[in-house]
């Protein structure tokens, strides 16, 4: 695949609209602790959150988003109290899953929903009911 710097290098790259881009850009950087890649005009940026990117355009919010985000961290804990420190709404709580991971759930607020999580087993998926098809 071609490589243009103008794009974030990620294969899935969720587009969600704010109202506000610079604004949103800014409290998802303080309250996830995403990083600014790209700023176009006033209407798009582009975040970086680890190895994954996110764009931010200009655009009406969802009242009640039917989409979720899920973004990996490697420590969800401390990621969590970020979150709730800057005033994130906390839908679940840091919870340790059957399938390896710890998740929580949050809101922001333009009503998209995230999911934060962090590995913590490597479990197989027959093990809590899944069935693995193919793996990487």
């Amino acid at each position: 695949m071609l490589s243009n710097r103008s794009v974030p290098p990620c294969t899935v790259i969720p587009v969600l609209s704010y109202p506000d881009v610079g604004a949103a850009a800014d409290w998802l950087c303080n309250a996830f602790g995403f990083t600014v890649r790209l700023r176009i005009a006033n209407h798009r940026v582009q975040l970086k959150a680890g190895d994954g990117c996110i764009v931010v355009t200009e655009g009406s919010a969802p009242a009640d988003s039917a989409h979720l985000v899920m973004v990996r961290v490697p420590d969800v804990d401390s990621h969590h109290e970020r979150a709730r420190k800057h005033g994130v709404q906390i839908l679940a709580p840091p919870t340790d899953h059957p399938y390896g991971e710890r998740q929580y759930n949050a809101k922001d607020f333009a009503g998209h929903r995230w999911t934060f999580t962090q590995s913590i087993a490597d479990v197989a998926p027959e093990q809590w009911g899944g069935t693995s098809v193919a793996l990487e």
